[in-house]
C-alpha cells in the first residue's frame, strides 16, 4: 500500500443523538461496562449504574454515540438549579480512549451553549483518579469537594466561550 493512502476500512466518525426507549438496554449495557472496573475501587456500583435508564431516555435526558449501529458511548445531561449538569459520561471499554468520550463532551458543552448557558458542571467520584487529572486538561476547575447522594465527589466546573 502507498504511504499516501488512507486506510480501506477508516474508523467511522462517533454520531452522537439522542437516545431511543428502545435502547434502554444497550445504554444500560455500556454504563455497565465503563464503571463496573470502578466497583471494586468504591466499594459499591458508581452512581451511574443504579440509574433508571428507560425513565430519563423517555425524559429526554440521553444521549448515545452511535458506531456502525451499536451504542459504544452515553452522556446523561440536564439543566438543575446550578446550572447545565453533565451526570454522566461513558464509553464502552473498547472505544475508550478513541474520541468517544471527547465527542459526548464537546456535544453537552455545545449543547449547554446551545440553552443559553454560560457554563457546565459534572463531577466524579473522589476514587475515580484519572477522571481527575483528565477534567482540568480540558478546561474543567474544581470547586468543590463533598459527600453527595452516598458518594465522595468532586465537582468541576467549566465556563463556555
Amino acid at each position: 500500500m502507498d504511504s499516501m493512502e488512507t486506510s480501506p476500512n477508516p474508523r467511522p466518525e462517533p454520531i452522537v443523538r439522542l437516545a431511543k426507549t428502545s435502547e434502554a438496554e444497550a445504554v444500560q449495557q455500556c454504563v455497565w461496562e465503563a464503571f463496573t472496573p470502578y466497583i471494586e475501587r468504591i466499594g459499591k456500583p458508581p452512581a451511574p449504574m443504579l440509574a433508571d435508564f428507560p425513565a430519563i431516555i423517555a425524559a429526554g435526558q440521553v444521549w448515545v454515540v452511535e458506531i456502525d449501529n451499536q451504542v459504544v458511548g452515553v452522556l446523561v445531561q440536564y439543566k438543575t438549579q446550578d446550572g447545565f449538569y453533565i451526570d454522566t459520561v461513558a464509553a464502552i471499554p473498547a472505544f475508550q480512549g478513541k474520541g468517544v468520550g471527547r465527542a459526548l463532551l464537546v456535544f453537552a458543552e455545545d449543547e449547554a451553549r446551545r440553552r443559553g448557558y454560560g457554563s457546565v458542571y459534572l463531577c466524579t467520584n473522589v476514587k475515580m483518579t484519572e477522571n481527575q487529572v483528565l477534567y482540568p486538561k480540558i478546561g474543567y476547575v474544581e470547586y468543590e469537594r463533598k459527600f453527595d447522594q452516598g458518594y465522595d465527589r468532586i465537582f468541576y466546573r467549566k465556563q463556555l466561550d
